[in-house]
């Protein structure tokens, strides 16, 4: 058995960030932070272990004179207002990328209002990066996932369409396409359509599909190492799956399965731009010592 760590896998630059910063914070005071750092519960729970206290926004509202990290996927206005009257420190760790994203949505909604048009996130409802984007439009911002959300778009008006940045760049694109052909549809007198259409998804994150699809081909077993909150993991995990049938998906080692190998097997270790690389070592580790007579380590 060969057993090999895909070395683009692990943490992004912005999730790296924020866990650096927390931990050097815990270092010298209490540490809050508004909701998981990383969707990941295992590096949830070592951070934990370390002072990392956990609130949602219910319990910031209560809180004062206090240190409270924004994670990765950025927050709306109404937080950092609400840090101002509770004499709250904010430790943003805000990803850079999702601050620019922020912003354009920000300038786009200013834009639409003065035409009357619709801001269109492509996102999951309720997401935490989803959250902050829409909080830049007052939440006024139609969020669409699935093909029966564009229901909500009233497409004889303008449109201008953005995507949370851990989407799938196939999935965005093809709600583009549906959103575009809808426009065209309603609005078939006018020769201009008012439709803009934003690819706001993180690079970091979409050139991470092309390389797991040569990894996931290099290997006869894929073992995707993710949170099952991660909207990014569920994406990746579908374009391992996609390209090798024998592809599986789990939180931590605990969820390892022995009877999805041969002893002659290739096993390819992977995972989410929110999953740790020691958690892949360990995963990786367990499967080795599990078949340790026939196991060659790379």
């Amino acid at each position: 058995m060969e057993v090999k760590i895909d070395e683009n896998s692990g943490y992004c630059f912005g999730v790296e960030f924020a866990i650096q910063m927390a931990e050097d914070e815990m270092v010298d005071s209490q540490l809050y932070c508004l909701g998981d750092i990383v969707h990941n519960s295992m590096e949830v729970k070592r951070l934990n272990k370390k002072g990392l206290q956990i609130i949602d926004r219910e319990e910031l509202k209560n809180l004062k004179d206090a240190k409270v990290l924004i994670r990765a996927h950025g927050e709306p206005p109404e937080t950092y207002q609400m840090a101002l009257e509770n004499n709250i420190e904010l430790i943003d760790a805000s990803c850079p990328v999702v601050l620019k994203l922020q912003n354009r949505v920000k300038l786009a909604h200013d834009k639409m209002n003065r035409v009357d048009g619709q801001i269109v996130i492509y996102g999951k409802p309720g997401h935490a990066e989803v959250i902050g984007l829409t909080g830049q439009t007052n939440n006024k911002a139609i969020v669409v996932m699935e093909d029966e959300d564009l229901d909500m778009i009233d497409f004889s008006k303008p449109v201008t369409l953005f995507s949370q940045t851990t989407k799938s760049t196939k999935g965005f694109y093809r709600i583009r396409d549906m959103m575009e052909a809808r426009a065209k549809a309603t609005n078939s007198s006018i020769e201009e359509l008012d439709f803009t259409a934003n690819d706001s998804i993180c690079r970091q994150v979409s050139n991470r599909e092309p390389q797991l699809q040569v990894f996931s081909q290099s290997v006869d077993v894929i073992i995707f190492v993710s949170g099952k909150k991660s909207s990014n993991g569920k994406a990746l995990y579908g374009v391992c799956k996609q390209q090798n049938d024998r592809s599986y998906f789990v939180e931590n080692k605990d969820e390892v399965n022995l009877d999805w190998f041969s002893a002659d097997d290739k096993v390819g270790i992977c995972g989410a731009t929110s999953t740790p690389m020691w958690l892949m070592k360990e995963v990786a580790e367990h499967i080795e010592n599990s078949f340790s007579e026939t196991v060659s380590v790379h």
